[in-house]
């Protein structure tokens, strides 16, 4: 399991004081209020950085990081990720999982047939998608809802699922 969750990337600078606007990855944005620091990542640089204000715009979240206080400094996080630590992670309830447990998990039938590894989720207004990466053919699109997804095991990696009619045609 990762042990830092992504919860936003910095889109561009905002103002002339060095904050950043962020677009949140993270189904709470509310969740930024209460963080002390943040770890920054962007490329091979990481860096952990004191928050010293959060703002709400509308889907943005603006943040002011200690150290940052410029609009060049700010523009130089640009296309840099935020991650937390697991232990500063939102609880999630049963049946729930980051989703950074979920990238990489091998997904198998309910017979046990490989079926791939998910390279990504989409969220949708109904309920998120799983893409599976096939060995061959085309990514598979799996719904998120307790008639397909069967059993998620962190421990062993792996997703079980029943693929209902028209999902896969084998």
């Amino acid at each position: 399991m990762n042990e830092l969750l992504r919860i936003g990337a910095v889109i561009k600078p905002h103002g002339i004081r060095g904050e950043v606007k962020v677009w949140p990855t993270t189904d709470d944005p509310g969740r930024f209020d209460e963080l002390s620091e943040v770890i920054l990542k962007k490329g091979s640089t990481e860096s952990t950085v004191p928050v010293i204000s959060v703002k709400h715009f509308k889907n943005i979240v603006i943040l002011g990081l200690s150290g940052i206080d410029t609009p060049e400094a700010a523009e130089s996080l640009r296309g840099a990720d935020i991650y937390v630590t697991r232990d500063q992670a939102v609880p999630l309830n049963e049946g729930e999982y980051y989703i950074g447990d979920i990238i990489g998990m091998e997904v198998r039938t309910e017979e046990g047939e490989s079926l791939g590894t998910i390279s990504d989720v989409i969220d949708t207004a109904a309920n998120d998608v799983y893409s599976v990466k096939r060995p061959a053919g085309k990514d598979l699109l799996i719904p998120a809802i307790k008639q397909c997804i069967l059993d998620v095991d962190l421990e062993e990696n792996v997703m079980t699922v029943k693929l209902l009619p028209g999902l896969l045609d084998l």
